[in-house]
Parts: C-alpha cells; sequence; structure tokens
C-alpha cells in the first residue's frame, strides 16, 4: 500500500496542534492578566521607575515635536520604529538614536502577525532589524508587535533574532480620533503603577489622522504626574530591561 495516504492524513492530523501553538501567545493581548501572568512580556520593571515608550513612528511632521519636548524635559524614551517609516526618514533615525534615546522594531509593516507565517514573520522582523542597525550602528535588541498581538511564528522569529517583546502596563488610547490630551492623560495614568511601561504614538501612520496631537498634548501632565508620584520617567533599557542596542549584527540569512 502506497504511503502517501497515511503521510497524508497524519500531516492534516499535525494541523490544529500547529494553529493552536500559533495562536495561543494571543493571549498576551489581554493586559490585566499579561501584566500579573507575564510580567516580563508587559514590560514590568524597577518599582520606582516608569518606561515611556513610542510607537509607529518615525513620522518627519510629528516625531521631531516629540524629540524637543523629551529634551526640553530631559527625558529618555523607547521608540518602537516601523521599518517602513525607518525607511522613508533615516535622518530622522539617527537623530533619535543621537539624542539618548532607545531604538528597538515594531516589525517593517503594521500587519497582525497572527496572519503570517515563521518565515515572513522572521523575514520582517529581520529586514526592520538589519536597516536600523545599519542606519544607527547598533543592533536593536527589543521588539514591540502590531496591534500588541503576539504568535508563536513571532516568538521563534524574535528569539532567532536576539530580539526581547516587550507591550506595555498602561496606554494612552490615542490613536482614536476622539482622543484629546486630557482622555489621554486619565487613560494612562488610571493604569499607572510604580515599574509600568506606558504606550504612546509619534505618529499618525496608522491611527486617525493628526492623533499624535492628543499624546504631544498630554505628555508633559503624564511627566508631571510621574514625578509628583515619585517615579523616574525613562528608557526600557533604565528600567530593568534588556539594553536596546549592541554592535551592528551580520545580516540575516
Amino acid at each position: 500500500m502506497s504511503l502517501a495516504r497515511p503521510l497524508r492524513m497524519a500531516a492534516l492530523a499535525t494541523l490544529p496542534a500547529l494553529a493552536a501553538v500559533h495562536t495561543a501567545p494571543v493571549i498576551s493581548t489581554f493586559g490585566p492578566l499579561r501584566n500579573r501572568v507575564l510580567p516580563r512580556l508587559a514590560g514590568v520593571g524597577r518599582p520606582d521607575h516608569v518606561a515611556l515608550t513610542f510607537d509607529d513612528g518615525p513620522d518627519f511632521l510629528s516625531t521631531p515635536l516629540f524629540l524637543k519636548l523629551l529634551a526640553r524635559r530631559d527625558t529618555l524614551a523607547t521608540f518602537f520604529l516601523l521599518g517602513t517609516q525607518v525607511h522613508r526618514s533615516p535622518g530622522l533615525v539617527s537623530e533619535i538614536a543621537a539624542a539618548g534615546h532607545e531604538i528597538g522594531i515594531h516589525g517593517w509593516r503594521h500587519r497582525p502577525l497572527l496572519l503570517r507565517g515563521p518565515r515572513a514573520t522572521y523575514d520582517d522582523f529581520a529586514r526592520a532589524r538589519d536597516t536600523v542597525a545599519t542606519i544607527t550602528g547598533q543592533r536593536p535588541r527589543l521588539f514591540r508587535p502590531p496591534y500588541g498581538v503576539m504568535s508563536g511564528s513571532a516568538h521563534l522569529a524574535a528569539h532567532r533574532l536576539g530580539l526581547t517583546p516587550v507591550l506595555w502596563t498602561c496606554w494612552g488610547e490615542d490613536w482614536t480620533a476622539r482622543a484629546t490630551p486630557e482622555s489621554v492623560h486619565r487613560t494612562v495614568t488610571r493604569d499607572l503603577t510604580g515599574g509600568g511601561t506606558i504606550l504612546l504614538h509619534d505618529s499618525d501612520c496608522t491611527s486617525a489622522p493628526g492623533a499624535w496631537r492628543s499624546a504631544l498634548g498630554a505628555l508633559p501632565r503624564i511627566l508631571d504626574t510621574c514625578q509628583e508620584r515619585g517615579f523616574q520617567v525613562g528608557r526600557l533599557s533604565d528600567h530593568g530591561m534588556p539594553a536596546g542596542g549592541t554592535a551592528p549584527a551580520q545580516p540575516h540569512r
């Protein structure tokens, strides 16, 4: 009897298990559960420190305004950059790094990882990592998935590329058209505790047009609130997380 049919049946039988492995990490999307059960993935760090992070940049219109405000406040942050945005504004990437901010990657394109297989996921991460490394001379070590949704393929690719996934403990919901500086400040500080990681956006490339203005307007008040509560504010690498850069990596194969 031919082995083709048994092999085909065996392959089909493994599909549900493979799908479960691929989708199981989606449970980390649920913030309260993630913060309690997966504190490292949530970005929980030193109890006297708050990590400030930004997604979706760099944007030549909005990111410079965030950099100027952070410079005035003598505050460093971690920027999770999109490869497509990096490609458009390489000089701005250099400016972020030169100011002392930490750079992580947000993937090459802002697409759900659950819809990608292992090879496509790996190539996306590697392309973003290597592009940033070429521009800055340092290889990013941190990664944040689009929409905060991980997959089995994403965990595997991140491990192979030396990337540590980091999500957040509180956000400003600053990507919506209805967001205001007041709503962003209120939403962030409602869940803000020592050791927390704040998510904001310095670009509207995947948000409502002009949504970044709500985050920019809220940022001074967020920093004031952190100071009032006795929290230092800085990068993830100052937060007890892995450092954001090393010597340039060899291009992926």
